[in-house]
């Protein structure tokens, strides 16, 4: 009777044969490259499969990627919007530093012209009302200022100090409906008086003559009378010269040339006799305030 089963070899021996074939075909494989051609059909027919094995793996990762990257661009969004801004905000205080320093060298230029002693200080609030015309600045007795010093800007006289303490002073302008400057018209040396009218960008000469030789756009400067303002100062030039039948004298109206609404640096001087100017700081220190002039 035959057996429904024919035994074949045993596990161990078909385990030697296997293993004995793999290196042979390992060995072929290193040193003759026959197997080339056979393993790439083979990883053909196999790519599917890792495919579909790799395909979740895959979804997750490109969905973390996603993920990350928008998360990563709005960060980066944020960071470029702040730093936008604060390039902004320095390009801003560049142009102010720019500007400042456009101010600055006017004043040092003007300074070099004047030629004596001077001190730049910064205007730290003004008080612009009819017939009210001040600033304060931030110097005081501490650098020497005394009450009667010349204020200038780059450009022309602004006022003078009316009152000081340790750290700031008190300027009083030139349109201030209480100042009077001695003036003199430049192109003849016609002498006057220029008054503050209260108005910003107004003066007016007092008791000029009608047949006084006063023509518009004459430029005034100071005439180095009353023994505060040394002369030749630019302070204005002529905007109106007008004949009223009425007026003994005629009415000359005077614009100044310091920008005294756009000013944010002035320069004080020391042009005043040292004897007086020691009198002046001298009177100043006790009470920090003196009469407007």
């Amino acid at each position: 009777m035959k057996p429904l089963f024919v035994r074949g070899p045993s596990p161990l021996l078909r385990m030697i044969v296997a293993v004995i074939l793999s290196l042979g075909l390992i060995i072929a494989d290193h040193h003759y490259d026959h197997l080339g051609a056979v393993r790439s059909t083979l990883t053909l027919a196999a790519y599917p499969l890792h495919y579909v094995v790799d395909l979740p793996a895959h979804m997750v990762r490109d969905t973390q990627g996603r993920l990350t990257s928008a998360a990563e661009l709005r960060a980066r969004n944020a960071a470029l919007h702040r730093e936008n801004l604060t390039l902004k905000a320095r390009l801003q205080q560049f142009e102010a530093l720019e500007a400042e320093n456009m101010r600055l060298r006017d004043l040092l230029g003007s300074s070099f012209n004047v030629g004596e002693r001077v001190l730049i200080a910064e205007i730290m609030s003004l008080e612009i009302a009819p017939y009210r015309q001040q600033v304060m600045i931030n110097k005081g007795s501490r650098s020497g200022l005394f009450v009667g010093q010349p204020v200038l800007d780059a450009n022309a006289v602004m006022g003078q100090v009316i009152q000081t303490n340790a750290f700031t002073s008190t300027v009083l302008l030139i349109t201030d409906a209480e100042h009077t400057l001695p003036v003199e018209i430049n192109r003849n040396g016609l002498r006057s008086v220029a008054a503050g009218t209260g108005l910003s960008q107004q003066l007016q000469l007092l008791h000029i003559p009608k047949n006084a030789d006063v023509r518009v756009g004459d430029l005034l400067v100071t005439s180095g009378m009353g023994e505060r303002f040394p002369p030749g100062y630019p302070v204005a030039r002529i905007k109106t010269v007008r004949h009223d039948p009425d007026n003994p004298f005629t009415t000359v109206i005077a614009e100044p040339t310091a920008a005294l609404d756009r000013s944010r640096e002035v320069l004080l001087v020391w042009t005043m006799d040292p004897a007086l100017q020691q009198r002046a700081i001298t009177e100043t220190q006790p009470e920090e305030t003196a009469p407007r002039p």
